[in-house]
């Protein structure tokens, strides 16, 4: 699978800032923390941050979260579900996603060259949408061939509608908890991080 060695994210990129906190927090307005909920770069990890007093995001925005000195966060608060995302956060997601898989394109292509059977009856390309047995079977058999050198040329190859899309797919789901394996993210665990 594509997990990297490191366990922390080093980068974020910001899905929602809420300046007043969580709405449904009991506590009085002036008694709330300001609350950002991000997205990981590396492992997709969802996160809520506590942005440093008198800074302002914009959406989609990359920050540094990794150890050592931060300009625009305080600390990493936790870990949290894809549940926990406010319904802005959860909308800017996707778009989130994609952007990140662009950026990191040689690592999925390199998945798409290296991908391999998980059980016998069960291969680590069948997990990503829209890729059947046939589909499964050309892609093997071109990398054979030549390995893929982008997404556009895997597309132009096997005729794949859209890689990327399905990719952003199965991030999508692995961060709602809809998959036994996991490709692309950590697992969220029942202890925090």
């Amino acid at each position: 699978m594509m997990l990297s060695s490191k366990k922390y994210e080093e980068f974020a990129y910001v899905l929602d800032n809420l300046p007043q906190g969580y709405a449904n927090d009991p506590r009085p307005t002036f008694q709330r923390e300001p609350i950002t909920q991000a997205v990981g770069e590396t492992h997709f990890t969802l996160l809520e941050l506590i942005p440093r007093k008198g800074v302002s995001f914009s959406l989609h925005e990359r920050i540094y979260i990794g150890k050592g000195s931060r300009k625009k966060i305080d600390h990493v608060q936790k870990r949290i579900r894809y549940d926990d995302l406010t319904p802005t956060a959860k909308s800017e997601l996707p778009f989130v996603i994609e952007k990140i898989v662009m950026l990191r394109e040689k690592e999925f292509v390199n998945f798409f060259n290296n991908a391999r059977p998980i059980t016998t009856r069960m291969h680590q390309l069948k997990l990503i949408p829209g890729i059947g047995r046939k589909t499964m079977w050309l892609i093997l058999e071109e990398r054979k061939k030549v390995p893929f050198k982008s997404l556009e040329n895997l597309n132009d190859r096997v005729r794949m509608p859209e890689p990327k899309k399905a990719i952003v797919n199965r991030v999508l789901s692995e961060l709602k908890g809809e998959d036994k394996y996991s490709l692309f993210t950590r697992p969220p665990t029942t202890s925090q991080e």
